[in-house]
């Protein structure tokens, strides 16, 4: 520790709260367990990497590395408004959508005031909201779904902002249109509500919502989407916000400069226009998804349907030790009990030879119980 830290005046929430704990590197598990191969289905990556369009870009699109990025991001700004068919002033930037949570808390949590948020649910928005000193007013998952009512419920003339995470992390469950749209007319217009779709590309629920449009209707919407999921740059880190342009032109003072970097600002261009390789992608998804709901069912495992890249399994057993198991013969998924399932793991939806592999590990487990 560094000398005199002990008597420095840390912020008291600082004390007690722990970092992210992203899960174990591809280099550390070989290394603690002598193997050789390592298949990584921890962290809700894209098995099929990223679009070659992408890949060339950076290769022959080298940017002046002594030249700062554009702060405004303005070619990716233009790129993005036109596909998404929303104005450049309804986007805000970050680098990953972790640092847009990170930016509204900023602005808007503080001492005297409380958020509202499901759990278990994404764990950045919690974390962020201890960072600023907020009230944090918890609504438990009913059936892995989100209470909307009890989140209501728990909103006062002091909620600053309430979370909603659709497909939600962990649980892979969405918000239909209805509930959404019954939701937002009953948020008061005080509270910032922020709609977190990192997994949106995946969805294929009928009646999925278009937030998009939502944000036309509702002034106090922010929709939050990333490129790390399905478009394979998390590596990268950039997310992006839309909104009503007063909620953006507000929050952009919080937004550091230079926050996505000249890379980043190439490759999501290229991303962009590569939907074939988005649609691939969503099929082999939805492909995977099926290989662990067959296995599941022929297991007697219990599961949330997903909508996203990855499958919450209960194994009506410490979370802990299916992961250590598994991680000892070469694979790497998370166990539950950090994300508030304990006796669950969640499995990233890898191509159909690592999700092949994957099953017969499971499948020994099951067998020595």
């Amino acid at each position: 520790m560094i000398s005199g830290a002990n008597t420095m005046r840390w912020k008291e929430q600082l004390l007690t709260l722990k970092p992210y704990q992203p899960g174990k590197s591809i280099d550390e598990v070989k290394r603690q367990y002598k193997l050789d191969n390592i298949v990584k289905l921890a962290s809700n990556e894209n098995p099929a990497g990223c679009s070659a369009k992408v890949l060339s870009v950076l290769q022959h699109s080298m940017p002046n590395l002594a030249i700062y990025p554009d702060g405004y991001a303005t070619n990716l700004r233009d790129s993005l408004a036109s596909f998404l068919g929303v104005n450049g002033d309804e986007l805000i930037f970050g680098n990953g959508s972790d640092e847009i949570i990170q930016i509204i808390s900023r602005a808007l949590l503080g001492h005297g005031v409380n958020t509202v948020m499901p759990a278990p649910t994404f764990p950045q928005y919690k974390h962020n909201a201890i960072l600023e000193g907020a009230e944090i007013r918890e609504i438990s998952l009913k059936n892995g779904e989100h209470d909307l009512e009890n989140m209501l419920a728990a909103i006062d003339e002091n909620t600053n902002v309430i979370w909603v995470c659709s497909p939600n992390n962990p649980t892979g469950t969405y918000i239909s249109q209805s509930k959404l749209v019954e939701f937002l007319d009953r948020v008061p217009d005080h509270v910032l509500v922020v709609l977190d779709e990192a997994y949106y590309e995946y969805v294929i629920a009928e009646d999925y919502y278009d937030s998009l449009l939502l944000t036309k209707r509702y002034p106090n919407l922010i929709v939050l989407r990333t490129f790390s999921k399905i478009y394979g740059l998390a590596a990268l880190r950039v997310g992006y916000g839309v909104a009503n342009p007063a909620i953006i032109h507000a929050l952009e003072p919080v937004r550091e400069p230079f926050n996505v970097n000249s890379f980043a600002q190439l490759a999501v261009q290229a991303a962009i226009d590569d939907q074939e390789f988005v649609k691939q992608c969503q099929v082999k998804n939805r492909e995977g998804l099926s290989q662990f709901y067959r296995f599941c069912d022929a297991n007697n495992l219990s599961y949330y349907p997903s909508q996203g890249n990855f499958i919450l399994i209960d194994f009506k057993t410490d979370g802990d030790e299916v992961f250590q198991f598994l991680l000892e013969r070469g694979f790497i998924v998370r166990s539950g009990k950090a994300l508030g399932f304990p006796t669950s793991v969640r499995i990233t939806i890898g191509s159909k030879e690592e999700i092949e592999g994957l099953l017969k590990k499971i499948s020994e487990y099951l067998s020595s119980k």
